[in-house]
């Protein structure tokens, strides 16, 4: 395939972050969206124009789509996590490199411009040695106990919430930053709402504020709300970061902070186009976006010139670039996270499920 032909991707979801991916791929050049809407998947499967397939599905949807995706010789991007077991992860990893097709965890909080060039801090050696690793990923909109949404349940989400939805970000972007591994962790994670009051009708995500009490059904709850979690890479580095979808006034904040021998590094995903950096003898510095003083592989991943913020919307459209040059030239470099990524981050929660159950540390794989 030419990098110039035109690529027939069928989007399938349509909630929230469906509608993103959907408007990321409309502002790329030479993309056809189909089937974005559609009562049963697999008649897009059959349709032998069809390229590749996005999923974004609730989560216990992810490993049966993107199974039948890969099987009809599509590829495949699914959201985050990838399914809800490293045992369906595994044989998703296994069978798209059988059938050589181009596969994508959309772990797209990588792709903000500021983040690659942290990245690129740490491969330059900038920071000198990583000691510590630190952050939150915070949220507020499941702080109420009538606030509801289809994540809450393990039977569409799987057994971990607050983790594999934001945590697995957060431990993705500290791996990918620092380029370490955590390999042993400790978590405690907490359930505060046991029970939940489940409104009778379909309700968006982070939406539902305006429903009156007999709206509403009560139901017990059996995934967490918060997550604590300590972890090492290696022998010296340490770290430590929560997940949180219950922080009053923290709408989604992913904050990390990457301690070294020679200076340091702070990052807010609220403030997007900002970097602090922090030396112990000299002055410290606030970083403004702006592509032309960016490490120069990490240019690449910002559209707009310096003043112009770009923000979460800008994220898909990297990764989803990436992925789909990819699919038109098959020598191209991968540069996305790839469902051995998304391998990866099933491998930690299940391992900070095991932790807070035995209450102790937990080697990773």
């Amino acid at each position: 395939m030419g990098m110039n032909e035109q690529l027939r991707i069928a989007v399938v979801g349509r909630g929230f972050v469906g509608r993103v991916h959907v408007e990321a791929l409309r502002r790329l050049e030479g993309i056809d969206v189909r089937g974005a809407a559609t009562a049963d998947y697999r008649t897009l499967l059959s349709d032998p124009g069809l390229d590749a397939v996005d999923i974004c599905t609730p989560n216990a949807l992810h490993y049966p789509m993107a199974k039948d995706a890969l099987e009809a010789g599509k590829h495949v991007i699914c959201e985050k996590p990838l399914a809800t077991s490293s045992e369906h992860a595994r044989k998703l990893v296994k069978l798209a490199a059988d059938k050589k097709l181009r596969n994508c965890t959309c772990h797209n909080l990588r792709y903000y411009p500021l983040v690659q060039h942290m990245r690129r801090m740490c491969q330059d050696g900038e920071f000198g040695e990583i000691l510590v690793i630190q952050g939150t990923y915070s949220q507020d909109w499941l702080l109420y106990d009538t606030d509801w949404n289809w994540r809450i349940e393990s039977k569409d989400n799987g057994p971990s919430r607050a983790m594999a939805d934001i945590g697995s970000h957060w431990c993705d972007m500290a791996e990918h930053v620092t380029g370490l591994r955590i390999t042993a962790l400790c978590a405690d994670l907490q359930t505060f709402h046991k029970t939940r009051k489940r409104p009778r009708g379909p309700i968006e995500t982070f939406s539902g504020k305006t429903l009156k009490p007999e709206d509403y059904q009560e139901v017990p709850i059996d995934t967490e709300d918060f997550g604590a979690v300590l972890f090492r890479m290696g022998e010296r580095t340490r770290g430590a970061f929560t997940a949180s979808q219950v922080s009053a006034g923290r709408k989604n904040r992913l904050s990390i902070e990457i301690y070294g021998t020679k200076q340091s590094a702070a990052w807010d995903g609220e403030n997007p186009n900002e970097l602090w950096l922090g030396s112990r003898n000299e002055p410290n510095r606030l970083i403004i976006k702006d592509p032309s003083l960016l490490k120069p592989a990490a240019r690449g991943y910002a559209d707009l010139p310096g003043g112009h913020a770009e923000g979460y919307g800008d994220t898909f459209k990297q990764v989803l670039q990436r992925f789909c040059d990819s699919i038109r030239n098959p020598a191209a470099p991968v540069e996305y996270p790839q469902f051995t990524d998304g391998l990866r981050q099933l491998e930690l929660i299940e391992a900070e499920l095991v932790s807070t159950k035995k209450q102790g540390w937990v080697d990773v794989t």
